[in-house]
């Protein structure tokens, strides 16, 4: 097969950031392996703008999009609550697909997806691309390593503070920052988490700078009996931020985010014996011992940049064109989506 002839097709639906600035600034990079062919999006500038880039051809709608019988892979790029039915629509005409994150808007529209790549036999990936994020890979492997112990629990902040005012603040579009943002970051506290059950959940939503109806502010907490806890915050109303990354564990900790991570830990044969002491301290005071810290180690994205931020679309040309396993498989983000709709059902801001 020569070259050309291994090129996937795509088209773009939605030339917004994430289909302008993600999906085909990371295509375009990838031109041995991708080409996009075809685009659509509701403002005829962005079309133009693409055209004149691409040398694509360009759709009034996504029906006329999916008639492009050169079209293999479709990336849905659409506002979030057209995903589940442009994906759907897309299988059935029989394209692969990349679906942005969320994945859906409901559990229902996810199992529905589920079963329309089933049965058609088409290839569905979710975009949940922060799978691939150096500090997120980095934390994975310090706790894939047994250094800190067993994992008690692990705390995910994103902090800001400021407002927003574009359809992502709207619940009519499935916005909210635990809809925007909160996939990304899930995502990865269930893949650290472990197990497949969904978790117990408890959340708390709320709109405090946003001017619009949907949450800019959210806490989620999930429980799994012998997996980690995870506290996840979400905020648009945290002028002092906190690191993303803290990870407690029984022989150590991590602390940092994706400009650095530091962990110690100490070696449990290094600590002295001891058992209950019923008696009082001959001093009155507290328990206290020197904890035998091993030398705190580091990460520092410069020096180990991890995975290329195109990563996902290398590994998704794998896939397509030579059988390689799919690397995030919608059944993957499908706990995911039960945790999101829960958090939904709890505080559903009317």
């Amino acid at each position: 097969m020569s070259q050309q002839a291994g090129v996937v097709k795509v088209g773009i639906a939605g030339l917004g950031r994430s289909g302008w600035n993600i999906h085909a600034k990371h295509i375009e990079a990838l031109s041995d392996k991708f080409q996009v062919v075809a685009v659509t999006d509701p403002d005829t500038g962005r079309m133009k703008e693409a055209a004149d880039k691409f040398g694509c051809k360009t759709y009034p709608d996504f029906e006329a999009l999916l008639g492009d019988k050169d079209v293999e892979l479709q990336v849905v790029a659409t506002p979030s609550y057209l995903h589940a039915p442009c994906t759907i629509q897309a299988l059935k005409a029989g394209k692969d697909v990349v679906c942005e994150k969320p994945m859906a808007t409901s559990l229902a529209e996810a199992d529905e997806m589920i079963a329309t790549s089933k049965e058609t036999g088409k290839l569905l990936s979710i975009f949940q691309n922060r799978r691939y994020a150096a500090d997120f890979v980095k934390v994975k492997e310090v706790l894939d390593s047994g250094k800190l112990g067993r994992i008690v629990m692990i705390r995910i902040a994103v902090h800001g503070f400021g407002r927003r005012w574009d359809w992502q603040t709207l619940k009519e579009y499935g916005g909210g920052s635990l809809n925007n943002t909160g996939p990304h970051f899930l995502d990865e506290a269930l893949q650290l988490m472990g197990g497949d059950e969904v978790p117990e959940v408890f959340c708390q939503l709320e709109c405090t700078l946003t001017c619009g109806d949907a949450d800019d502010h959210a806490k989620v907490i999930l429980r799994l009996p012998g997996h980690p806890m995870i506290d996840m915050e979400i905020t648009a109303a945290c002028p002092y931020g906190q690191p993303t990354w803290l990870v407690m564990g029984t022989q150590g900790g991590l602390t940092g985010n994706a400009s650095g991570l530091k962990w110690k830990y100490f070696d449990p044969k290094d600590l002295p014996p001891r058992q209950v002491d019923r008696k009082p301290t001959p001093d009155r005071s507290y328990n206290r011992e020197d904890i035998p810290w091993q030398p705190e180690e580091s990460w520092d994205p410069k020096q180990e940049p991890g995975p290329p931020s195109n990563q996902f679309y290398v590994d998704l040309y794998e896939t397509i064109r030579n059988g390689k396993p799919l690397h995030i498989t919608p059944e993957s983000v499908r706990r995911q989506m039960a945790v999101l709709e829960e958090c939904h059902r709890q505080c559903p801001l009317e």
